[in-house]
């Protein structure tokens, strides 16, 4: 098969690679869409920081050049050992990430916090290739939705789950900074949930789509009006900026709850007397919980009354994939959810 194959910062190849065999609860798919994101080109960048290029992975065990993709559905071509409620053929959405499947988080249904958490596409092989084997714990059978469309479940997923974090609530005031990326995911999942959505981005594009999204108001960062004046119940930090978490802070309101999405490049100093005073709540989320999360995420991809072109206009063949990670890398304007398909050979627009 055909694959993009990561051996260094700035070095992807494309290159023939052996189709892996699915192994016990694993199935083999065709891939069909993935998505990249932020952390696929920042690895690319500045990399290896979490690609395991150059140490052992302590729990997949893989060292050495990886194939990336974390964002993706495709079609099941094999089923492993012990594997139930699949058949081939079917269109699977999957969050690509599991835990070790023993422990009390993972049989509680709360595998985002075992300690032996993993995903493929940034812990092991991915799916920017014709062929990848997942964890069928973390797949779900897709009704009523494209492949393009599927292959945006695992960042509705993290979304979801951030939701789910913050504890959100319909009838709340929610604050988003950082309408890209994740951003725009959580803007529709809390505008779902019947919250008053606030988005704030640098991008006035990214905003209009936030407004498509159902934000209730918009604020360009950098505008004469800024979160200075809001008390949002919930505050979403998506950038990882440190003017971000500036404006989160100022936009939380007093017992609100600060749900940090983005990584923070360098340490911050934080005021815990305000905090405390106040007496608001942060808390960090990283990862999904399949079983909860991701079938909740394909109910709200086909729940959208529009199609979701807006957020992810084109698919891209697999050729490509590196010129769309350094665009992303040097801060380019793209679209919010960059789409790669192995099974195109020309871009194409995405089928929604």
């Amino acid at each position: 098969m055909r694959a993009a194959v990561l051996h260094a910062a700035g070095d992807l190849r494309i290159a023939e690679a052996a189709i892996p065999d699915p192994g016990p609860g694993e199935l083999l798919l065709r891939v069909e869409t993935v998505g990249i994101c932020g952390t696929d080109a920042s690895e690319y960048r500045h990399g290896p920081k979490l690609f395991p290029l150059d140490r052992r992975h302590p729990v997949t065990g893989h060292l050495g050049p990886l194939i990336p993709g974390h964002e993706f559905s495709g079609a099941v071509a094999a089923i492993g050992p012990g594997v139930e409620g699949f058949a081939e053929g079917e269109l699977v959405a999957s969050a690509g990430s599991t835990g070790c499947g023993s422990c009390g988080f993972c049989r509680s249904g709360r595998p985002s916090r075992c300690a032996g958490y993993w995903a493929v596409g940034l812990h092991r092989d991915g799916a920017l290739a014709e062929y990848c084997t997942v964890p069928a714990s973390a797949c779900v059978v897709v009704e009523g939705l494209t492949p393009d469309a599927a292959a945006l479940a695992q960042p509705m997923s993290i979304a979801v789950h951030a939701l789910r974090r913050g504890r959100v609530e319909g009838g709340e005031d929610v604050l988003v900074i950082g309408a890209g990326g994740i951003g725009a995911f959580v803007t529709y999942a809390a505008a779902a949930a019947g919250c008053n959505v606030i988005a704030v981005d640098l991008d006035p594009d990214r905003l209009d789509i936030a407004s498509a999204l159902g934000a209730r108001d918009t604020v360009l960062a950098g505008a004469e009006s800024d979160t200075n004046g809001l008390e949002a119940a919930v505050v979403f930090e998506i950038t990882g900026s440190k003017n971000g978490l500036s404006a989160a802070l100022a936009g939380l309101g007093r017992g609100g709850r600060l749900v940090v999405v983005g990584f923070q490049k360098h340490p911050i100093e934080i005021d815990f007397g305000e905090m405390t005073t106040s007496e608001q709540e942060w808390v960090g989320t990283n990862r999904i919980d399949p079983a909860t999360d991701l079938p909740e995420a394909i109910r709200l991809l086909a729940a959208r009354d529009v199609l979701w072109s807006d957020v992810a206009p084109l698919v891209l063949p697999l050729d490509d994939v590196e010129v769309a990670l350094r665009s992303m890398a040097e801060g380019e304007k793209t679209p919010i959810k960059t789409l790669i398909s192995p099974m195109t050979e020309l871009a194409r627009p995405s089928r929604m």
